[in-house]
Formats: C-alpha cells, sequence, structure tokens
C-alpha cells in the first residue's frame, strides 16, 4: 500500500505485531518495541517504542505511553502518545489523552482531557463528507 493512500494509522503499520489475544490478560508493566495488537485486558502500564492497538473486544487500564496509539476499545487511564493518536468510533476512553495529533471518530466516547503536542496553530478542519453519503 502507497504511503500516500494510507489515511489511517494501522493502514501505515508494517511489521508482525506482538499480539496480545481476547483469552488473555496481563498484570504488569510491559516494555518493548514494535507493535503490540492488544485483543484481551492489560491492568498496568506500558512503555512501548512502537504502534500500540486496543482491539474493539480489548481493554487496557493503567497508562499506555507508545510512539503512536490506536483505540477500538475501552481505555481507563491516559494516554501519552510521541506520535499521533486514532480513536475509532467503538473507543471508550475515561482519562487524559495526549499525542501530537489526535483524530477521534464520531461514535467515540472520550470522558476526560485531549491536549495535542505538535502544532501550537489550530489547523482548519474541513468536512469532505456529504450529509445524503
Amino acid at each position: 500500500m502507497s504511503e500516500q493512500k494510507a489515511r489511517r494509522l494501522i493502514d501505515k503499520s508494517s511489521g508482525p505485531a506482538t499480539l496480545v489475544s481476547e483469552s488473555c490478560k496481563i498484570t504488569g508493566m510491559l516494555v518493548g518495541s514494535g507493535n503490540f495488537m492488544i485483543g484481551g485486558e492489560v491492568e498496568g502500564d506500558c512503555d512501548i517504542d512502537g504502534t500500540v492497538t486496543l482491539s474493539k473486544n480489548g481493554r487496557w487500564t493503567g497508562t499506555i505511553k507508545a510512539k503512536t496509539v490506536i483505540v477500538a476499545g475501552t481505555i481507563e487511564g491516559d494516554i501519552v502518545a510521541a506520535g499521533n493518536v486514532e480513536i475509532t468510533d467503538t473507543a471508550k476512553i475515561t482519562g487524559t489523552v495526549a499525542g501530537e495529533a489526535i483524530a477521534v471518530a464520531e461514535g467515540a466516547v472520550v470522558q476526560g482531557v485531549m491536549k495535542t503536542t505538535g502544532r501550537s496553530d489550530p489547523v482548519e478542519f474541513v468536512e469532505k463528507r456529504h450529509e445524503d453519503a
């Protein structure tokens, strides 16, 4: 897939991911590099040099610190991303979300504060979708 056509962060992720399946529960500190796909439950914090993806059925209690974070599941805690954060329509977050840029899909629930660490000036958003689409 060409870099220009990759619209979402998940489209840009490459290489195999470390998988925590739906039947798995991890308690404690998670540290590493590369991509991590969380389908199960994590109670604790992480410091990942790579992308952390929390799937629709994934649950995280604690702080996620990573290069890039993609959320489709439930987080009770904070997100600290050195790069971008993508929050999908199925995400439920209670806590602070911080990243260089934050994209939130319609339907996502975020109870807390969102802070962008990138540009200091706001960027105009132009809606490309049409109501009848």
